[in-house]
């Protein structure tokens, strides 16, 4: 990938970005504040005069666990009129790939339309109908490209530029830190809602340095963007760093813990063993009938830095296998520094095909969607080990990093 002139742009007016928050790097000691707080804090100036619509779900929420909506509705300051839901929903009361729906929320009485699988034009022509000219975008991420929740803000952020409206992020942290960006990066031929733009596996940004990298280089034209920035946040932080409260942005996200092993464990979605979706701890626990402690071994014998691999047996209550006994393996990370979870996610799939005779793709090729092409399957199905197959992105990846660095906030 090639820098765009508005990336060159985006990197010499970094500082009037900057202008939404206090800098990062002027925080005292011990005060840290999310991009939320430092627009209460502001008086809602952003805000100001704006008619308001608002992008968020179940993690939108303050330190004493408010519901934002619940406190801007509340507040004289801010003319909030509309909520917009993503997949889940507003209140998310959804399960994977569902929604809300149309309502008005018993709450506040706004109305709460649903914007789930919905992006250009029918996507703008919702913000039109809602009568907002800002659109605000506060969501927890987790920092894997297939998490969906940043390809509804790039989809909004598209669907605002065509319905001439304004843009409005409110950062929170990378639960699982900005140190890096891992993994394989999305080819566009296999662009879809867990993927929309070649962007690697585990992102290692903010969703504020996402929107700028998404408003730099990809999208058609660059929305009107405001970036209300975090205060403190530093980019080797895990979330218990803050305090801030965990709310799961998604059924089957129960804690920060899910999230360090996501960006690798999600991979077997594309598979026919189960993730873990019906237990206390899914992704973390993996496994399928006619697993063994087989797998466990042969994973623990390659050595992977900061995770252990425990022989672990569960019987899920939804999803593959529900209502089965299923053996497999539970994934506990003792040093989250040295952890890779991408490279542990293939180094998984790489030792399931070898040690289970019954292992397979699932019939989609989902597992091209999730990894951003062919390659990763191709190669396991080659015989391929772990860091062969992990080499074979490298190239791509050096050239996601370079683009990505010009959109950073925090240091």
């Amino acid at each position: 990938m090639r820098l765009s002139r508005r990336a060159l742009l985006a990197a010499t007016t970094a500082a009037a970005s900057l202008t939404s928050a206090p800098p990062a790097h002027a925080a005292q000691p011990g005060r840290r504040r999310t991009g939320f707080e430092n627009l209460s804090a502001s008086g809602y100036a952003q805000l100001s005069g704006r008619r308001c619509g608002i992008v968020t779900n179940p993690t939108g929420v303050t330190r004493d666990v408010q519901h934002i909506v619940d406190v801007m509705h509340a507040d004289p300051r801010v003319d909030l009129t509309a909520v917009f839901g993503p997949e889940h929903g507003f209140r998310g009361t959804a399960q994977a790939g569902g929604s809300e729906g149309r309502y008005d929320d018993p709450a506040t009485g706004l109305p709460v339309y649903d914007t789930y699988l919905k992006s250009g034009r029918p996507l703008a022509d919702i913000f039109t109908a809602s009568g907002v000219d800002t659109i605000v975008f506060d969501i927890q991420d987790v920092g894997a490209r297939f998490y969906t929740y940043i390809w509804t803000l790039y989809d909004c952020m598209e669907a605002a530029q065509l319905a001439g409206k304004r843009f409005v992020v409110l950062d929170r942290p990378n639960p699982v830190t900005g140190r890096a960006a891992q993994g394989p990066v999305l080819h566009k031929e296999f662009a879809t809602f867990v993927g929309r733009q070649p962007v690697s596996q585990a992102h290692g940004m903010t969703v504020a340095e996402l929107a700028r990298l998404f408003n730099g280089e990809f999208l058609t034209s660059p929305v009107p963007l405001d970036t209300v920035l975090m205060t403190g946040w530093r980019r080797s932080e895990f979330y218990d760093a803050w305090n801030l409260p965990w709310v799961p942005p998604s059924p089957n996200m129960p804690t920060p813990d899910t999230a360090l092993v996501y960006s690798g464990t999600c991979l077997f979605e594309g598979t026919n063993l189960s993730e873990g979706r019906g237990t206390t701890r899914p992704f973390e626990l993996l496994g399928a009938e006619g697993l063994d402690g087989r797998w466990a071994a042969a994973v623990s014998e390659l050595g992977l830095p900061g995770v252990h691999f425990r022989e672990a047996y569960f019987a899920p209550t939804f999803s593959k296998f529900q209502g089965k006994t299923v053996g497999g393996v539970q994934i506990h990370v003792h040093d989250r520094l040295a952890y890779d979870p991408v490279r542990t996610g293939i180094a998984l799939l790489v030792t399931a095909k070898k040690a289970w005779s019954g292992f397979g793709w699932r019939a989609d090729n989902w597992i091209d969607k999730l990894t951003g092409s062919t390659r990763v399957r191709t190669m396991i199905d080659a015989g391929a080990g772990a860091d062969e197959v992990v080499a074979g992105w490298r190239e791509e990846l050096t050239a996601f990093r370079r683009i990505r660095k010009h959109y950073l906030l925090y240091g």
